[in-house]
């Protein structure tokens, strides 16, 4: 399929970088800087009680479901309440996480492709995570980075992607979103009148994952960003439409 594209919008966790990894280095490291600072919370938090106290508050608190920030912040206050420990710790130890979950290993193909696609049009990150690309070292391929966060509402909401496309001066039609998440990024994207690609990476065992049936597909899929920046380097020019 060709269609013209002035910019793109762009997931981060699962279509940049795998998260499973960076998650698993976080929560390590988390668990290391407790055991050095706050060693009585680290005692009564191991990492099942972190992730079970994490789930708790997610579901108290759905107001903060836009906000994973925010609710790491009430976990760790919490968990050092519990303890006994330090409550001036909370953001000490948040920093110790923090650092850690902006330690990605991209894939292979996506600096060579973030590169490639940002000499074409204008990149816009849009992620319902956390991550800060200028402690990455991305933030330089991209016009702006609008997570969840920020705008005060996450992905499928159609209000991020609007949001996006007003501050990249185009009309949703004009911005392609690529991403890895069915609902979240494809589906969000296209029912805000984005085009939409999906970045359907295959696994270990190099299969990729089914389009859900009954959903309308994407307009593209790729396995790989790279793949992406070649569909845009053979399309038209941003500003040109195929008969």
């Amino acid at each position: 399929m060709s269609f013209s594209v002035r910019a793109i919008t762009l997931d981060l966790d699962d279509t940049i970088w795998p998260i499973a990894p960076v998650m698993a280095r976080a929560e390590a490291a988390l668990g290391a800087w407790l055991q050095a600072h706050a060693p009585r919370t680290a005692a009564a938090f191991p990492l099942q009680a972190r992730r079970a106290l994490r789930d708790a508050v997610e579901a108290e608190h759905p107001h903060l479901a836009h906000d994973f920030t925010r609710q790491r912040l009430i976990s760790l206050q919490r968990m050092l309440q519990a303890a006994g420990d330090d409550l001036a710790l909370v953001q000490p130890a948040f920093d110790a996480f923090f650092a850690a979950r902006c330690e990605v290993e991209h894939y292979a193909d996506s600096l060579a492709a973030l590169d490639r696609l940002a000499a074409r049009v204008p990149l816009a990150a849009l992620s319902n995570g956390n991550a800060d690309l200028d402690r990455i070292g991305l933030m330089h391929v991209f016009a702006f980075q609008l997570g969840a966060r920020e705008h005060g509402a996450a992905k499928p909401a159609a209000s991020i992607f609007h949001a996006a496309c007003e501050r990249l001066g185009c009309a949703p039609g004009e911005v392609l979103h690529a991403g890895d998440d069915i609902e979240m990024d494809v589906l969000g994207a296209r029912r805000a009148g984005l085009r939409s690609c999906w970045i359907n990476r295959p696994d270990a065992a190099g299969v990729r994952r089914a389009w859900p049936a009954g959903e309308a597909r994407p307009d593209l899929e790729f396995p790989t960003l790279a793949a992406l920046a070649d569909w845009l380097d053979a399309a038209p020019h941003p500003m040109q439409d195929t008969p």
